[in-house]
């Protein structure tokens, strides 16, 4: 038997049970999916998180790979608005690092590898989690063949993203809000004239936003009216229509081949701890993916989580106080975070006449003097409670 059962393989699962395991505790993590997550949605890891994975060694293999973007551009009509510049934090990571999101599961699990902890069991799922007494979990288990057995373990780490909130009364809980908004995201050989910026054009139609990725790539993300097409070769059409067109410019089009949309929901469970089980990463919260910070809301729930359970284990009990002190913590980082998120969403939807000129002297003025530096500390997660400089 495992001291902790973490449920869920994704990055906030692997990085939970790589911390447990370079603090000495024995952790076995499961996932219902027999391969690793495909997903491409996660790209930039902010100061805060390299921070807060520095311990474990994780920081540095991320970094092997990344593309550091230190400078970020926001324009409208073909002109600037003005810029966020992430290397006047004062933080030892002043950048925002971009990595593609199987690159970051890679270094990740990699890191777990280092340090000892157990493979994935894969294809095994948790049905129910319930707590028996103070003695410690009971969680049901199906397996790939649908047979079922209960596992008894001290402690219970919830990491399956919003997929599996329904195993147990901590998750179940959450309250979601979904919001209209739709886009469409590609990764596409960068033929633009961007660089190394990260670039943000709000335009009447819609905003588009595109980032430096590693290998000569980049990211683009456009919002798009709903209703319209959002699959297949037509959504490539569709897309590769919506860049050239808020850029100016075929280039960057050009070179695109594949869409996938998405939508936008915000979601926050009222607590992260019952009893001897708690919930991190998406599984407890979820923000909009505008903005990037969801994944690294996971990263650093994980990293702090990890040396509170290793001491429950080590001393036998609950270090009461510090982990009602990590609960409040990470609950206001993701409202913080929520927040954030919200305004870029808003920001970013079709606007014409008079608003869309306000929305453009609005961000002129926010983007100017110090405000700019506040507004980049904010974007990097500079305002987390975890967060160190």
């Amino acid at each position: 038997m495992s001291d902790v059962l973490v449920v869920g393989a994704g990055p906030v699962g692997v990085m939970v049970a790589a911390e447990l395991a370079r603090l000495g505790v024995a952790a076995s993590v499961i996932d219902g999916r027999e391969n690793p997550s495909a997903g491409t949605r996660a790209v930039g890891l902010h100061a805060a998180a390299l921070s807060a994975l520095e311990n474990s060694g994780a920081t540095e293999r991320l970094l092997a790979d990344a593309r550091r973007v230190r400078t970020g551009v926001a324009t409208a009509q073909g002109r600037p608005l003005g810029s966020v510049h992430f290397d006047h934090l004062r933080s030892r990571h002043p950048y925002v690092a971009t990595l593609p999101q199987h690159a970051t599961e890679a270094a990740l699990a990699a890191t777990a590898d280092f340090w000892g902890a157990p493979d994935v069991r894969r294809g095994v799922t948790a049905t129910r989690v319930a707590q028996t007494g103070a003695s410690g979990v009971d969680v049901e288990l199906r397996d790939r063949d649908g047979a079922t057995v209960i596992e008894h373990t001290p402690l219970v780490v919830i990491a399956t993203g919003s997929r599996g909130r329904a195993i147990s009364p901590l998750t179940g809980a959450v309250r979601t809000r979904n919001y209209p908004d739709r886009y469409l995201m590609t990764d596409a050989p960068d033929t633009s004239d961007d660089g190394d910026s990260a670039i943000v054009r709000l335009e009447a139609d819609g905003v588009l936003e595109s980032f430096p990725l590693p290998g000569g790539m980049r990211r683009y993300v456009a919002w798009v009216e709903s209703g319209g097409v959002e699959a297949g070769d037509a959504a490539t059409d569709r897309l590769r229509s919506i860049v050239a067109r808020r850029m100016g410019t075929e280039r960057g089009a050009e070179s695109i081949t594949w869409a996938t949309s998405f939508g936008v929901r915000r979601a926050l469970v009222p607590a992260m701890r019952a009893g001897r089980v708690f919930a991190i990463g998406d599984a407890a919260h979820e923000v909009s993916p505008i903005g990037g910070q969801g994944m690294n809301l996971g990263l650093v729930d994980a990293a702090t989580l990890a040396p509170l359970l290793a001491r429950w284990i080590r001393e036998g009990a609950a270090p009461e106080t510090e982990v009602a002190r990590w609960e409040r913590s990470r609950l206001a980082a993701a409202v913080l975070s929520g927040r954030i998120a919200a305004a870029n969403t808003v920001l970013g939807r079709a606007l014409t006449g008079v608003p869309d000129r306000a929305r453009r002297t609005a961000v002129r003025l926010a983007l100017g003097g110090k405000s700019g530096d506040v507004l980049a500390r904010a974007y990097a997660m500079g305002f987390d409670p975890a967060a160190r400089s």
